[in-house]
């Protein structure tokens, strides 16, 4: 199954609103959390930092580091955030495209439930 399943109309004439539609976007939402998270994760890890933690730089621990990429991750695709955790350079653009991409999901799932009562 992928992202443009949720644009294109079911051909059964089912419930409206089943198990299996949230189901499929609460497993959309933890492929895109913990993909971005771990693009957060390597670009910090190999590249330059790209998240800050209240004003300073992570921890050095590989855990630390991998825990504050998926909360930020988290944080952005559901939420505006809560500023504890803020993007650097290029995180700004990769948050940027994570919430937008959090706030598209939610609009197609809800298309897509219109789409099917049509």
């Amino acid at each position: 199954m992928s992202l443009r399943t949720l644009f294109v109309p079911n051909r059964n004439r089912g419930s409206l609103i089943s198990f299996e539609n949230f189901l499929y976007l609460g497993m959309v939402y933890f492929t895109v959390l913990t993909g971005f998270g771990m693009v957060y994760l390597l670009l910090g890890l190999y590249a330059e930092p790209v998240l800050a933690e209240a004003g300073r730089p992570g921890g050095t621990a590989f855990l630390q580091k991998a825990e504050t990429a998926v909360y930020f991750s988290a944080m952005t695709l559901f939420s505006v955030g809560h500023g504890d955790v803020v993007p650097l350079g290029a995180g700004r653009w990769l948050a940027l495209l994570e919430a937008l991409v959090g706030y598209t999901i939610p609009a197609a799932f809800v298309a897509r439930a219109v789409m099917d009562r049509e």
